[in-house]
């Protein structure tokens, strides 16, 4: 039947069309690179970053590149892996032991020494990347972990050295609460500022850092109120208490074995990933970092979200500074305080890690690698100059953070050569 009259067909339903016959939206296209790029970006930028440092290698030192490479990496202990045998290893909290693949024995192994000495590093590191991280994803940029690392140390110092009397696990639970919580009232004061009176977290966050260097040099300083009491010429704390030092279940204590916390790093990245993905806050978060205006016109309040967005992620941050003390360290002096590195490498994890829980778990290992792997006890002399090491390890960061927003790039480049493409095609 017709309509009116006409001799025009009815109107039929096209088919979907599959296969061949289907061309992708534009926004399906950008949205397929946006993916892709999160894991080929990270990957390229490394990939260059390493060429780039193996060419600095190269012209600097007349060294080969491969070589130093080699040596960086066996020095991180990630060779233990590749020394397959057979072993036996204790089952903990009994004197049984079972077969194992690799030899545990950091006595009778050098990788097995050096991983756990990477493993330490890859505490703080997860945990200022996940700092940072969770702040970007709101749409801030949290550059104060390192204040908010400090004020988490500062606390697990005062309450390591105190309270006596209590239990084990009661003391060390105390001591890495008190941390936690002062990391994430230090960061907190940039969030409260920043949704209060618009204050940008970059210049308070800074400012937060200064402020927390120098309340520890005045704490721990020559006649510092928590200034150590035996000798009063070193400024430096007193050591914590035994019973607030976190248990070692691989290496020796007395050699920095792998102590509990990486067990405790190893959960937050999971609770990063629930409360971003499966939480009524982490999708508030995450709107608001989309795009704040929007976000406030759909009820969400934006102001609300900025505080605890920081506040958590001064929470990981002092969480990191908590475990440091409880975990290996023991004490903190001035020279600790003024050469502090760790919450500013874990902006470089969080950047290369994509803000994911995955990312941030496998950027964190990447540089606790190049840390430890280039510590001058790691590198023969005839293979690179263990002075220059450190600085290898810096190029190759700065080179990594530069090159992070490749994918930025990369879509750039899609849409100019797509412009470039009508403009031919509309051409006589």
């Amino acid at each position: 039947m017709t309509d009116g009259g006409s001799d025009r067909p009815p109107e039929q339903v096209p088919e979907p069309k599959t296969g061949g016959d289907y061309a992708p939206s534009v926004a399906a296209r950008l949205a397929l690179l946006q993916r892709a790029g999160g894991i080929a970006t990270p990957l390229a930028t490394v990939v260059f970053a390493f060429a780039m440092g193996g060419l600095v290698v190269l012209l600097s030192t007349g060294k080969n590149p491969l070589a130093t490479y080699k040596a960086i990496f066996n020095g991180t202990g990630l060779n233990w892996f590749f020394e397959v045998g057979s072993y036996k290893v204790g089952l903990p909290w009994s004197d049984a032991k079972v077969w194992f693949p690799w030899n545990v024995n950091d006595i009778e192994s050098t990788a097995a020494f050096n991983l756990q000495q990477t493993l330490i590093i890859y505490i703080p590191l997860v945990l200022t990347g996940l700092a940072v991280a969770f702040a970007f994803r709101c749409g801030m940029f949290n550059i104060g972990g390192l204040g908010q690392f400090l004020v988490g140390v500062y606390a697990a110092v005062y309450m390591g050295t105190h309270f006596g009397g209590m239990t084990h696990w009661g003391h060390v639970l105390l001591a890495i609460f008190v941390a936690t919580i002062a990391g994430a009232l230090w960061a907190g004061i940039a969030g409260f500022l920043k949704a209060t009176v618009g204050a940008h977290e970059v210049i308070s966050t800074i400012m937060l850092n200064w402020i927390a260097i120098y309340v520890g040099a005045f704490l721990f300083g020559r006649d510092g109120p928590l200034q150590n009491e035996t000798d009063k010429n070193v400024p430096v704390s007193n050591d914590i208490l035994d019973s607030a030092k976190l248990d070692v279940f691989w290496g020796d204590p007395i050699l920095q074995g792998v102590h509990v916390g990486l067990l405790a790093a190893l959960a937050a990245l999971v609770v990063y990933w629930i409360t971003l993905n499966r939480t009524t806050l982490g999708y508030e978060v995450r709107a608001v970092g989309f795009n704040p205006e929007a976000a406030r016109y759909g009820g969400i309040n934006v102001s609300r979200n900025y505080f605890l967005a920081m506040a958590i992620s001064g929470a990981f941050a002092g969480l990191a500074g908590g475990l440091d003390i409880v975990g290996w360290q023991f004490r903190i002096g001035v020279l600790d305080i003024f050469d502090q590195d760790i919450a500013f490498i874990g902006i470089a994890v969080a950047l290369l890690g994509r803000n994911t829980a995955i990312g941030v778990g496998l950027s964190a290992m990447l540089f606790a690698g190049l840390v430890q792997g280039t510590s001058t006890r790691n590198l023969d002399p005839e293979v690179f100059r263990p002075e220059l090491a450190q600085n290898l390890t810096l190029i190759i960061q700065g080179l990594v953070v530069l090159f992070v927003g490749a994918d930025v790039l990369i879509l750039y480049v899609w849409s100019l050569r797509r412009k470039l493409g009508l403009a031919k095609g509309a051409s006589p």
